[in-house]
């Protein structure tokens, strides 16, 4: 299989920590974008097989391409046996924490369009506020509705929700969102030591 991905795209690295944790790792050929695809640079990213040009996108053995990082990640879990995404009453707990760490990525990169890509003279403080805003909250929800979720055996709840947060501290590290979210930093600083983790950092040596 080939996954296309960018060093620091969130949603790659998210099925990157998955392949490690699966241990699918050797099983794929990486196909790296240096520069990923934007909606005002499509043909950076693999449009050939996402119309939306969007990575990462994960090509099977047949050729087929399955990409949004849920998805990906969803497949790889049921080619392996973690059972990142359990069964019952949980399965759908975790789906929604999953969705509530990808909404985190969404308005983080949000944000960094609106001031990496938008004509100065065009740029809306208030609305990268409001964007600002979701991540807050959904930290807050996340501290007191889902840290059971997290402290368990690892789960696609706590890798995305890694992701995020490792996304905050890239492109959101002056916002210091550990000042009021400690409980969460605290679990961040042990999840971060896994090798998963470990070795899919991004830095900013790549822009």
């Amino acid at each position: 299989m080939k996954l296309y991905s960018s060093p620091l795209s969130p949603y790659g690295r998210k099925v990157k920590v998955v392949l490690h944790e699966t241990g699918l790792l050797e099983d794929i050929e990486f196909v790296v974008s240096e520069i990923p695809g934007t909606p005002l640079n499509p043909d950076g990213g693999p449009i050939q097989h996402n119309p939306l040009g969007k990575i990462p996108v994960l090509v099977r053995s047949d050729e087929t391409a399955l990409y949004d990082s849920r998805v990906i990640c969803r497949y790889l879990d049921s080619i392996s046996n973690l059972n990142l995404y359990r069964h019952g009453d949980e399965h759908w707990k975790l789906l929604s924490l999953e969705s509530t760490a990808e909404g985190i990525i969404d308005a983080a990169l949000l944000m960094a369009y609106e001031w990496r890509m938008r004509p100065e003279e065009l740029r809306f403080p208030a609305w990268v506020e409001g964007q600002w805003g979701k991540i807050e909250r959904s930290l807050t929800v996340i501290e007191n509705r889902w840290m059971d979720t997290l402290e368990s055996s690892i789960n696609i709840g706590q890798i995305g929700v890694g992701c995020a947060l490792g996304y905050l501290d890239l492109r959101n590290s002056d916002r210091g969102w550990r000042k009021e979210h400690k409980i969460l930093a605290d679990w961040f600083l042990k999840f971060s030591e896994r090798e998963s983790m470990v070795s899919t950092a991004p830095t900013l040596q790549v822009t």
